[in-house]
């Protein structure tokens, strides 16, 4: 498979320099980048990862989480290694940080994927469980070929990447769930050794220079970004910048890798989604916590449940051509004409290529 990577460019000293992510990382010769996945080999730079994968599996929909992309729909989803963040509470750091790649990965090319996603029925194919936008050129490429099958795409990413490769990356995507980490450049810089700045900036090209329908997820931590000051101008930005609906996730710490806080307590995501909903925003959900009524899609008509979920189940659905039955307020997102009914079942996947 070709493994020559995009977005690089020789310097006078002759090392290579990488513009993918704006950590610009400056390579001589053998040596890998923050995210261990691209090298320079001989002078150009290489996408080790090129075509390969920590495996397949599909997933519910609601997994990625994106409560407003055709709810209940399963989506085969797949991640290879490494990350350009260096968060010290990852929740998949057994992926995100690992070196020895040959152990991690099985190999599939992108016209595989897109018959696998085809053969199996799901609506899409998710790159997930590490950011794809170090694995940029193999993400695109894995979503000309579910196009080209009629499969749709989710990228599920940090948005840390640069103005130079953002268009390209995010052009061939159908959806995005957006990590935003917190709210200050503090957390950005202490706990995941990047900038808060680039993520905004990713945000509002997806508003506003793209029709890529997105939802935000911001994993709240104890006594790291779980302020009321703090939610609140996450929530004034999202709904003044982007727009009342943005669907927010509010999601549940809980203790991994190198960050030994307590668990998030319901109670505080709770909090947060009243925040979120008293500043306007219209599809405020909270995850990782049993919580029926922030799991729920509520008309911001009537206020009644268009789509009651149980987890990742599908209870009502009362959604027609993607307005309320009840009051016929039209409901952001992208609805088929009724749910899927994958519910909450993982089912691992061999890609035959």
């Amino acid at each position: 498979m070709p493994n020559r990577a995009r977005w690089w460019r020789t310097l006078d000293n002759g090392k290579i320099e990488c513009f993918l992510c704006p950590r610009h990382c400056k390579l001589g010769e053998g040596q890998r980048a923050f995210c261990f996945v691209r090298q320079n080999q001989g002078g150009q730079m290489v996408l080790t990862t090129y075509g390969r994968s920590t495996g397949f599996c599909i997933d519910p929909i609601e997994k990625k989480p994106l409560s407003h992309f055709y709810p209940g729909s399963s989506v085969l989803s797949f991640g290879t290694a490494g990350c350009n963040l260096g968060c010290r509470y990852c929740q998949n750091w057994s992926i995100s940080k690992a070196n020895e790649i040959e152990k991690l990965s099985h190999t599939a090319t992108p016209e595989g994927i897109a018959r696998a996603a085809l053969l199996h029925g799901c609506e899409s194919v998710a790159f997930t469980y590490n950011d794809p936008v170090l694995w940029a050129e193999y993400a695109i490429d894995v979503a000309h070929a579910c196009h080209a099958l009629g499969v749709k795409t989710v990228a599920v990413t940090a948005g840390y990447i640069t103005p130079e490769a953002r268009e390209e990356f995010f052009r061939p995507m159908d959806a995005a769930n957006v990590d935003l980490k917190a709210f200050t450049e503090r957390f950005y810089h202490k706990l995941c050794f990047a900038h808060l700045e680039p993520v905004l900036e990713t945000l509002l090209f997806l508003k506003h220079q793209t029709s890529v329908w997105f939802e935000i997820t911001t994993l709240i931590i104890p006594e790291e970004n779980d302020s009321e000051e703090e939610i609140d101008q996450l929530c004034d930005w999202v709904a003044t910048q982007l727009g009342p609906d943005v669907p927010l996730h509010f999601t549940a710490y809980h203790p991994d890798f190198m960050l030994k806080r307590p668990a998030t307590p319901a109670s505080t995501l709770k909090r947060a989604r009243q925040q979120a909903l008293a500043k306007g925003l219209r599809y405020v959900y909270t995850g990782n916590v049993v919580h029926p009524e922030g799991q729920a899609t509520l008309c911001p008509g009537c206020g009644g449940a268009v789509i009651e979920r149980d987890g990742y189940e599908i209870g009502a659905y009362r959604l027609r051509d993607g307005r309320c039955t009840q009051c016929q307020t039209e409901i952001a997102g992208r609805f088929g004409p009724r749910a899927g009914n994958w519910g909450c079942k993982r089912m691992p996947v061999r890609i035959e290529n």
